[in-house]
């Protein structure tokens, strides 16, 4: 007679453990949608998926700013908590359009701390001058330039002096307390949480560095789905006209896919309260974008610069920034 053989089942924990352990690590790098759906399949996942959001939520930079900047949606009903999008403190490369990134692990802050500061130059000219400061730059500094109280010019990678030089301001990330709030109207918006007095570094505008003819085809992709209300964009385009006249440069950076909380400043018609600089550094290729507060700027004051002066669409975006001046629209010009 042929014998069966008996299994008997085990309740043994550890395989149980060892994929809630490996699910801590792979559900960060999901996107709200996809946590969201993972969250609904047993308890342990939702418990995780909610520490997740709860992370995401209290600091958008994901440990690679100096201080958290969280999130703060005070609109009864909406249930966005955050606004999910990959985080770069500094310009970057072309990154493809699925790249993920985790955010909202355990050990964010500490990893991104133990790796250190991301370099902010992503080209240097080989062989150019800098300064010898060795013990850090005082204000005979070969490299230090301004325009009235702006800085437009900095120590960088040729020069000899360390990153905690004076002179480097820029270079160090965020370093005042900043925070995300939503509007109803306008969207989620970069807001001081502490006083910031005029002069002051805010943020660099960081993302993905474009060719002009890359920047021109986003765009158009861009206004297509922005004008059926699926995508906020924030290609940033900078003009610089050069001594000579006869040049112009462009600076492309697009933060809709990778950027960091530069890509929430609103736009406003007065001006706003932050400075646009086109900084440059010695011994770096390219320059960067950086804010400066144009005026003594009050806690919980929202953050907003010009987008510009030109209007070529006459319907377009909506403009809601409330000041005196306000044209109604959102600038808009030809990238």
């Amino acid at each position: 007679m042929e014998k069966r053989r008996q299994y008997k089942r085990t309740s043994d924990p550890l395989p149980q453990k060892a994929f809630f352990r490996c699910a801590a690590i792979v559900l960060p790098y999901l996107n709200p949608t996809e946590l969201a759906s993972i969250s609904s399949t047993c308890k342990t996942l939702y418990q995780i998926s909610t520490l997740i959001t709860s992370r995401r939520t209290s600091d958008a930079s994901g440990g690679f700013e100096n201080l958290p900047i969280p999130f703060l949606n005070p609109i009864a009903g909406d249930s966005q908590p955050y606004s999910y999008f990959l985080y770069t403190p500094t310009q970057t490369l072309l990154v493809g359009p699925d790249s993920r990134r985790p955010w909202g692990s355990d050990d964010d802050a500490r990893s991104r701390r133990d790796s250190g500061r991301a370099d902010p130059f992503l080209f240097r000219i080989e062989g150019a001058s800098g300064c010898e400061c060795a013990r850090g730059c005082g204000d005979c500094c070969p490299c230090l330039e301004a325009d009235g109280f702006l800085l437009t010019r900095e120590c960088g990678p040729s020069c000899k002096c360390d990153s905690v030089c004076g002179n480097r301001v820029t270079q160090g990330g965020v370093t005042i307390r900043l925070k995300m709030v939503k509007d109803e109207r306008k969207g989620w918006g970069l807001y001081a949480a502490e006083f910031i007095p005029t002069g002051k570094f805010v943020c660099e505008y960081a993302g993905e560095l474009l060719s002009t003819k890359e920047a021109k085809q986003r765009q158009q992709a861009y206004d297509k789905l922005s004008s059926i209300g699926c995508l906020s964009p924030a290609l940033l385009v900078v003009k610089e006209h050069l001594p000579s006249g006869n040049t112009c440069m462009r600076i492309n950076i697009d933060a809709t896919r990778i950027g960091n909380i530069a890509r929430f400043i609103n736009h406003s018609c007065d001006g706003g309260n932050l400075d646009t600089v086109i900084m440059r550094s010695s011994g770096a290729l390219l320059p960067r974008v950086c804010f400066f507060a144009s005026r003594d700027i009050q806690e919980n004051e929202e953050l907003s610069f010009s987008y510009g002066d030109v209007r070529l669409k006459p319907n377009g975006q909506q403009c809601f920034c409330g000041s005196s001046s306000c044209a109604g629209i959102l600038p808009s010009e030809h990238t």
